[in-house]
């Protein structure tokens, strides 16, 4: 009869064994889009910091000393927050879509969906990676448009708050993009139709204040210029709408966003065929 040896050691689970699967997938997860953006960094990050840079030495050359937005306030660093804005949003947007559209076309999103991942763990690693590369970049185009204007940080606060609530918006619409697109040309309109005029009619190069009443009021009804609005203010203390009514807009914004893309990964919508 077999006995057992009372002194042997008992063996006993490491902590990684211990770790919900759920929350090793979504940690795996984060770090495969985020590792995917950061292998070409050259593309996704160097890119989007050179693009910001022609702009600031184009507009900055054209319009300093001629517009006058603030007080105190010259044109080119009036453009800085706008610029640093602009690609945070835009290179949010493009991490999480262009991840889900050629996992779709190549046919690995299959791999995504069979591990046992819970709609909000997909959704949270999808947005938070494009989070982390809009900040990057916004980074960098700060550290690189410093060499022509010192930012002021009047309020930091405001700063880091609506950076992160833009990219997680953006990163969020990603996701809804990528889920209904079914090709690359849908990606193509959704981003020339719909994300770049917003971004571009938000604010960035200009004061809502200086257009025509009317498109001061179209402007109001755009959420990107309350993104852009508030982080600005964050920098100078000053803004065209108050940075509360700002912040309030772009949480619901991300709040629709997120219900939006949540309820789309639950129902399997264009993902499950």
């Amino acid at each position: 009869m077999s006995t057992i040896d009372p002194v042997a050691p008992v063996s006993t689970p490491s902590i990684s064994a211990l770790q919900p699967a759920a929350f090793v997938g979504f940690r795996t997860l984060l770090y495969k889009e985020s590792l995917r953006f950061w292998k070409v960094s050259f593309q996704t990050v160097a890119a989007p910091v050179l693009t910001a840079l022609l702009y600031l030495l184009i507009f900055a050359h054209a319009l300093e000393g001629r517009v006058n937005v603030y007080e105190h306030v010259g044109y080119t660093s009036f453009l800085i927050p706008g610029l640093v804005m602009m690609s945070m949003l835009q290179n949010a947007f493009a991490n999480s879509v262009s991840s889900l559209i050629q996992s779709k076309i190549t046919g690995n999103l299959v791999f995504i969906l069979l591990p046992p991942l819970a709609p909000g763990e997909i959704f949270l690693a999808y947005v938070l990676a494009a989070t982390v590369r809009g900040l990057v970049v916004g980074l960098g185009v700060l550290a690189i448009t410093a060499v022509f204007a010192i930012p002021e940080f009047e309020a930091a606060g405001w700063i880091v708050v609506f950076a992160f609530l833009g990219c997680f918006v953006m990163g969020a619409l990603g996701v809804i993009a990528g889920i209904w697109a079914e090709k690359f040309d849908q990606v193509a309109a959704f981003q020339n139709f719909i994300i770049m005029p917003a971004t571009f009619l938000s604010g960035v190069f200009y004061s809502v204040h200086s257009l025509p009443p009317v498109w001061q009021v179209v402007s109001r009804f755009n959420p990107f210029f309350y993104m852009i609005d508030g982080f600005r203010y964050g920098f100078f203390g000053v803004s065209d709408a108050s940075p509360w009514l700002s912040l309030a807009i772009v949480a619901a914004t991300a709040l629709v966003c997120g219900v939006a893309a949540l309820g789309m990964l639950r129902s399997g919508y264009k993902l499950r065929h």
